[in-house]
């Protein structure tokens, strides 16, 4: 049996668009705790609560992208 060469091997799925985003929020968030000076904890939690909200947002919109 000949490959396609246009097939790729094994299976793919779609991006987890809210796992992304949340994992790289938390990264530059703890990139921003590792460099001077100290940011604000109070506005940190802010920027956290709404960046993930974000997230949610971009990913509930691809869910129904991808059902269309």
């Amino acid at each position: 049996m000949a490959r396609d060469p246009e097939r790729r091997p094994g299976r793919t799925h779609p991006t987890d668009w809210l796992a992304l985003l949340c994992g790289l929020l938390f990264i530059g968030v703890g990139v921003r705790y590792m460099i001077a000076p100290a940011p604000d904890s109070v506005m940190m939690l802010l920027l956290l609560i709404v960046g993930m909200g974000f997230s949610a947002f971009v990913a509930i919109l691809s869910k129904v992208a991808r059902k269309r």
